[in-house]
């Protein structure tokens, strides 16, 4: 399949950023990061008439998988100081999905209206109580349970159709 330059382009300008930011929090080297940044968007790219759900999700779990396919063959090969920066590969994986949870999440709360948004981080983020959330937020304590209820359903329903796996 011939390499349609603007799209490559598209993927890269619009998700390139946060992509970025997701591997070098895993990976911390700037250069290695950018490999595997367009690496993840190139194989997204051949990949496109086959993805279902959320084209953020697909990237950030390929460049998930990138990452430990290259710490694994790091692992077989010696290396030198730098790279080798986790000792444990269960624990190189450990932080990847961390990190990915933690982007989805993200993601998945920004999706959320403002209001359910709202009463989500205060109750699961921040721990404040149903009677803290109602003073913080200016609004019945009746109404941070009800908010509470139909936001995790809301947000369950955008975790599926982000392709997540509870």
């Amino acid at each position: 399949m011939p390499l349609d330059e603007d799209v490559v382009a598209a993927i890269y300008r619009e998700h390139g950023p946060a992509l970025r930011r997701f591997v070098l929090s895993a990976c911390r080297d700037p250069h290695l990061a950018e490999d595997v940044v367009q690496e993840t968007v190139l194989r997204v790219w051949q990949q496109a008439p086959e993805i279902t759900g959320s084209l953020r999700s697909y990237l950030f779990r390929t460049a998930r998988n990138i990452m430990i396919d290259n710490y694994r063959k790091a692992q077989r090969r010696p290396l030198e100081g730098a790279e080798r920066d986790v000792a444990d590969p269960a624990e190189a994986s450990e932080r990847v999905d961390e990190l990915l949870n933690r982007v989805l999440m993200e993601e998945a709360l920004l999706r959320l209206s403002t209001e359910h948004r709202d009463v989500l981080v205060a109750l699961h983020y921040r721990r404040c109580t149903v009677a803290e959330t109602a003073v913080e937020l200016n609004i019945p304590a009746g109404t941070v349970k009800s908010r509470a209820f139909y936001a995790v359903r809301a947000l369950r329903t955008i975790l599926d159709e982000m392709g997540v796996q509870r």
